[in-house]
């Protein structure tokens, strides 16, 4: 028996869904961060529940590969981001995508689009989207990365400096509170950076988790890229330094408001 009513809902909302986040379990129950960390305390100390990045899951789920694990983290926020970039491309449209799971899940939001020139690190995405509606997806070489199935290495980089792409889009790992967008891998970073050398439109998908953090390598300034697509409202530090950078910011699910300029504009 759970000593709480919430408490009990909580297992129940859990076990429906893998893995929850403190934020949507506050919002659901119409309290605070603080008051769901409270509640869900015991049940991480009795081992019904453990914590991930940013919320709980069973602790049956972390015998899943990291990848995975990773899929579920901030699902919700990440398929946000994606249905929000999925109503900005068009079918016939080019990108490149890397291989961070936000870009898996846009890959997943793409599947009904058509004739897509996609340029991928990532077999995950190559998986998703080359069988569909006549895309054409182009797959890096290179060694391959147990974790993900992506590809890196210097072979990577040549290998995307061949295309000119309308839209690059990568994720990082975090954003600090000065605006600076970080990766934890070096390749990753520079990944990036090639792919951004490669595109028209450089975009950065993150969801809330990512902000006021940092990780081991810089990827960008805000200047560097156009356009910043997250799930929730910015916390005030980097989204100063956003405004200051005249860096363009979509917020939310489609349909809702833009913030720091008429981004959607900037992309057509």
């Amino acid at each position: 028996m759970f000593p709480t009513q919430r408490q009990a809902e909580i297992m129940r909302i859990v076990r429906s869904q893998q893995t929850c986040t403190i934020t949507g379990l506050a919002s659901l129950f119409d309290v605070s961060d603080e008051t769901v960390r409270r509640t869900i305390k015991p049940l991480i100390s009795d081992g019904l529940l453990v914590k991930v990045h940013g919320g709980i899951m069973l602790p049956e789920h972390l015998d899943e590969p990291p990848f995975q694990r990773r899929m579920q983290e901030n699902r919700e926020g990440k398929q946000i981001i994606a249905a929000r970039i999925g109503d900005l491309i068009e079918d016939g449209d080019s990108l490149i995508l890397d291989s961070g799971t936000t870009c898996v899940h846009i890959a997943q939001a793409l599947s009904a689009h058509s004739r897509l020139t996609v340029v991928t690190n990532s077999a995950e995405i190559a998986r998703t989207l080359a069988p569909r509606n006549e895309n054409r997806v182009f797959m890096t070489g290179g060694e391959l990365r147990p974790d993900d199935a992506s590809a890196f290495g210097e072979n990577v980089l040549t290998f995307i400096r061949q295309f000119h792409v309308r839209y690059a889009i990568v994720s990082v790992t975090a954003i600090d509170n000065r605006g600076r967008l970080m990766d934890s891998l070096p390749w990753d970073a520079a990944f990036a950076q090639a792919a951004f050398a490669q595109a028209e439109q450089r975009v950065v998908a993150a969801d809330h988790a990512k902000f006021g953090h940092s990780a081991l390598v810089r990827a960008f300034n805000p200047d560097e890229l156009d356009l910043l697509v997250t799930d929730a409202a910015l916390p005030p530090e980097p989204a100063e330094a956003f405004s200051a950078a005249g860096l363009k910011v979509l917020t939310g699910a489609p349909h809702a408001n833009v913030e720091s300029g008429d981004a959607a504009a900037t992309l057509a």
